[in-house]
């Protein structure tokens, strides 16, 4: 399929085709943007489990006609207990990717459903929580089908994982096999979760029955974030970071995120003056961009209220001008530290009123820590991989301090008149993504699914290299039409091929809303996602 598709009453797209349904089945029933992402994002914690869930964290960007975009911030910071000093103690040099000590940051995940719920009660939003809940209760207590996804990811990461707290007894199958794509699974703990958050409200989980819960249990297994870290918890409503271009005004999610990224390599290549989405120039091109906007976000980009500069700055014509000079015209530039770890989802959507939301919520890397919550049926993040061990680092490990952060949904409004809403999991390979799929559909024009189906590429890699793979590797699909492959390769670029459709690449998904209400809608064939409509 490479043509988007139409409606005019609402869409909703997302990695998981009945998390779409379930956003869609709200709409129906009178609901707002916001109320659909809450079903959507509800029942892909329970249908993907490997990516997203309410023990992780999440971000938002919501548009309403006629007033400026928001943002909301819901993550969390490191638990009382995560100093320095517990992980050096026990001879780390970095904090570990699964276990008790992995798990060291909040979940500010819910914080962020109920912030937007407050958005959409202006709105007159008017469905109970038991409702926009509902689909992942059921779900969750009477099974659904394991995806492809969750296989792949099980099986790449069973060893790490298989040993956690609680994990075998919910992933795997009785005789620790990893249960295949179609085999039925449950989570009945998880379900009765919802249905208290339901009753009693969301905040419950910080300051409430369910928050008591997850606190012992993240106790009892030697997490180090504390009943009190989940009391102080609050999210954050923010001003978006935004972009100014001919074509559009983008906007998205400012630190701790990576939203920085995306929009410096998105105004850095256009400055490249290129005329079409094909060809090596063009994947050469944003490679090189990348590579500046991973230096400044490397150096820069941590907890806001640490940071020296403010993130705008990077964004002013005058700055961009600048670090475009220095984008080399051969593929030797040295490139950051960058993994192709990143699992995450990425939702959107689009109701009749023309109000959007563009959304991503995350584990952090696939199965997040691996612990379960005691008999709370929730799995805890591991998004505290990304601070460093080091007094000197640009994101140190220190309690009450947040990481930075991968997921950074996007707005982008048209100067034609069109809203889009756009966003992908992947790690550090989302601004990558991001950049070629806007400047494939607004840039270049090509239909927003063309843009999304279209072979893609990843730089990974780094300086030592990471991942088994050589030094500043750049991935690309096998799709690639072979004389783009030499011509990279030509350019000093380190060309490994993956497979035709590979889901290190992401999960990208958009939705575009037109002057006369249309909405068109395009999702990631490399995902089990869909979109559904009316």
């Amino acid at each position: 399929m490479l043509t988007s598709r139409l409606a005019r009453r609402g869409m909703v797209s997302a990695p998981h085709h009945l998390a779409a349904q379930a956003g869609l089945d709200i709409l129906r029933e009178g609901g707002n943007a916001i109320e659909a992402m809450i079903a959507a994002a509800s029942a892909c914690a329970v249908l993907y489990p490997h990516m997203t869930g309410i023990g992780g964290d999440g971000f938002w960007i919501i548009h309403e006609p006629g007033r400026p975009p928001l943002s909301i911030d819901a993550s969390g910071a490191a638990g009382a207990g995560a100093s320095l000093a517990v992980y050096r103690e026990r001879g780390l040099a970095r904090v570990p990717i699964h276990g008790a000590l992995a798990a060291c940051t909040v979940a500010g995940a819910l914080s962020g459903w109920q912030s937007a719920l407050d958005v959409s009660s202006r709105w007159g939003g008017r469905l109970p929580l038991s409702r926009l809940l509902g689909e992942a209760v059921g779900y969750a207590r009477d099974g659904f089908a394991v995806s492809h996804s969750q296989e792949r990811a099980l099986r790449r990461l069973l060893g790490g994982l298989k040993d956690q707290p609680g994990f075998a007894a919910q992933f795997l199958e009785a005789d620790g096999r990893v249960p295949r794509a179609g085999a039925l699974q449950r989570n009945r703990p998880l379900a009765e979760t919802l249905e208290t958050l339901a009753a009693d409200g969301l905040d419950s989980f910080y300051r409430g029955e369910v928050g008591q819960k997850v606190a012992a249990a993240l106790k009892a297994v030697g997490a180090p974030v504390t009943a009190g870290d989940l009391a102080r918890h609050r999210s954050i409503r923010r001003r978006p970071l935004t972009l100014a271009l001919e074509s559009a005004v983008l906007h998205t999610t400012p630190p701790p995120t990576q939203g920085l990224t995306t929009l410096m390599l998105i105004g850095l290549f256009q400055r490249a003056g290129l005329r079409d989405a094909e060809g090596a120039a063009f994947v050469h091109a944003m490679v090189e961009a990348a590579k500046v906007a991973y230096r400044v976000r490397d150096a820069k980009i941590c907890d806001p209220r640490h940071m020296g500069v403010h993130p705008a700055t990077y964004l002013s014509a005058q700055v961009l001008d600048g670090l475009a000079g220095e984008i080399a015209q051969g593929g030797g530039t040295p490139t950051p530290a960058l993994s192709a770890a990143g699992d995450t989802v990425w939702m959107g959507a689009v109701d009749g009123e023309g109000r959007a939301v563009s959304f991503s919520q995350s584990l952090c890397h696939a199965f997040g820590s691996g612990v379960m919550l005691g008999d709370t049926g929730i799995l805890w993040h591991n998004r505290g991989v990304a601070f460093a061990l080091g007094d000197q680092a640009v994101n140190p490990l220190v309690p009450g301090r947040k990481p930075i952060h991968a997921l950074n949904p996007l707005l982008a409004r048209l100067r034609d008149g069109r809203t889009l809403v756009f966003g992908t999991m992947g790690g550090d390979g989302q601004p990558q993504t991001l950049a070629a799929i806007f400047a494939r559909h607004v840039l270049f024009g090509q239909d927003p699914q063309a843009a999304i189906s279209a072979p893609r590429w990843l730089l990974t890699g780094g300086p030592g290299g990471r991942d088994g793979l050589p030094l500043a590797a750049l991935r690309l699909e096998s799709r690639f039409d072979p004389r783009v492959v030499e011509g990279l390769r030509a350019l000093g670029h380190c060309v490994t091929l993956t497979d035709a459709f590979d889901e290190a690449m992401g999960h990208a998904g958009a939705l575009i809303r037109h002057p006369d209400g249309t909405i068109e809608g395009a999702f990631d064939p490399r995902s089990d996602g869909g979109l559904a409509g009316w």
